[in-house]
């Protein structure tokens, strides 16, 4: 097999994995939790079982109070977690080790004109790839 197929093999299994995780079993999931809501809340109380007795009023009285407590919580991640999250997630990526040791031995003038080509190359590439990804979509 080639390189060029396993590379869009890989590409397809993460896309596939992204759909699932985040759309797909979201979906399910935030469903899922409704349900077994309404069926606790309803079994534990009987006040609710006579004034919410239909799941679709259920959903909507879930959804009024759920969707802006998740917004709030989801802002607040992103304002005070997020930068954490992506701080970790920068450290352990290797091609940005090698592009910065680069940019260093540059300015030092330790590198050399076939290492400073490598980078080029490199960073053609990502520029390669990143247009390519943008005119799929």
């Amino acid at each position: 097999m080639t390189s060029i197929k396993k590379e869009n093999i890989r590409k397809l299994m993460l896309d596939t994995r992204t759909g699932h995780t985040s759309y797909l079993m979201f979906f399910l999931v935030f469903l899922n939790f409704i349900l077994i809501s309404y069926n606790f809340l309803l079994d534990s109380n009987p006040i609710f079982q006579q004034s919410i007795s239909e799941l679709w009023l259920f959903v909507i009285i879930f959804l009024i109070f759920y969707c802006p407590t998740a917004v709030i919580i989801g802002r607040w991640h992103r304002n005070t977690q997020l930068k954490i999250d992506q701080d970790i997630l920068r450290s352990n990526e290797p091609i940005f080790a090698k592009m910065f040791k680069t940019l260093l031995d540059v300015q030092t003038g330790k590198a050399s004109e076939k290492e400073i080509q490598e980078f080029r190359n490199m960073l053609q590439e990502i520029e390669k790839n990143t247009i390519d990804q943008q005119d799929l979509t």
